[in-house]
């Protein structure tokens, strides 16, 4: 509901010099107003008439402006109250599926590029449909954006569907159509045959190459085509398992790690046999944590650049126009291949 101001009314003063247009110039001066709280969620804002008079610029000037940030969903309108500033302001809701030191960098980049006044609520589903459902239906209409990483990869979840598709970015991941949708996802296929095409020359020094890939996780299977694309192009002997065997040989053969389980697996195993990563036994794990820095020489990854992701969700959120951004995911070498 909108309140009545008791601060000094909207101060605007165009600038006929200025390349940009007097609609974006009120446009910024309300957002600047709202970011250094001399505007707070639920104060009117000057009719158009009023601000027509006391600034001097055309009413078509000033609803356009307001026309555009009540699209944004920074300002509302009603029929009694006039314009005002939106009374869920600034509130996003930033659901992941569980926590990680890679989301941790996605959620802190989203943090430091919005302003301070803008507040990230963070929730997790850990793949609890029930929960994932009843989060988002609790949390409908109390919040200004969402930031949601779909709980399966194949279909958009029916819940997200009752979400105003202009308030709603879908994160990370998902094969389903989204050409109504904003997304920043990851690629885990073509970009991941690239990254190991990239790395083929370390690769090829390896025996074998085989992917640890658990039964029981939620990563895309769309990675196990990319892996057996890329060895059947380049003539590259493979194999697939879901269990890292510590009692099988390891020497000359290369791991695509998913599981940070696995991944600490073949290292320990590594040490004991007296091994040495990066010359007998070769890592190449998914996703990369500061940990995989300073683990040995490095262990050598494929991952996206989270806090690109972060940036690219903040940006989202500020500005409130529809994007649809595939990450960039690389390989990078380190000691371990």
């Amino acid at each position: 509901m909108a309140k009545e101001n008791s601060k000094p009314p909207l101060q605007f003063v165009a600038d006929n010099q200025s390349r940009t247009s007097k609609v974006q110039q009120l446009i910024n001066t309300i957002i600047q107003a709202i970011n250094i709280g001399d505007l707070e969620p639920g104060d009117t804002l000057p009719s158009i008439n009023q601000l027509s008079l006391t600034a001097k610029i055309s009413r078509d000037t000033i609803f356009k402006a307001y026309r555009e940030l009540v699209r944004r969903g920074t300002i509302e309108s009603s029929p009694q109250r006039g314009y005002f500033v939106a009374t869920d302001l600034n509130k996003v809701m930033l659901f992941l599926d569980t926590y990680s030191s890679f989301k941790d960098t996605l959620y802190h980049n989203l943090r430091s590029n919005l302003p301070e006044n803008y507040g990230v609520d963070l929730y997790f589903h850990h793949y609890n449909f029930r929960v994932f459902e009843s989060i988002l239906l609790d949390n409908i209409g109390q919040y200004s954006m969402y930031v949601v990483m779909n709980f399966n990869h194949d279909m958009l979840s029916d819940v997200l569907k009752k979400i105003d598709s202009n308030k709603l970015l879908i994160l990370d991941w998902g094969r389903f159509e989204k050409e109504n949708y904003s997304y920043v996802c990851q690629d885990f296929d073509q970009a991941v045959y690239n990254s190991l095409v990239s790395g083929l020359q370390r690769i090829r020094a390896y025996d074998e190459f085989v992917l640890v890939f658990p039964k029981e996780t939620y990563h895309p299977h769309e990675t196990i085509n990319a892996f057996k694309q890329f060895c059947k192009d380049y003539a590259i002997k493979h194999s697939i398992i879901n269990v890292f065997d510590p009692f099988d040989k390891l020497e000359n053969k290369l791991f695509f790690v998913i599981d940070e389980v696995d991944l600490v697996q073949i290292v320990k195993t590594t040490n004991s046999a007296k091994l040495e990563l990066g010359k007998d036994v070769g890592i190449i794990s998914y996703n990369d944590t500061p940990m995989k820095e300073i683990i040995g020489n490095g262990v050598s990854v494929i991952s996206t650049d989270f806090a690109l992701m972060g940036k690219m969700v903040a940006d989202f959120v500020l500005h409130k126009q529809k994007i649809q951004f595939i990450v960039p995911t690389t390989l990078t070498e380190r000691g371990s291949l």
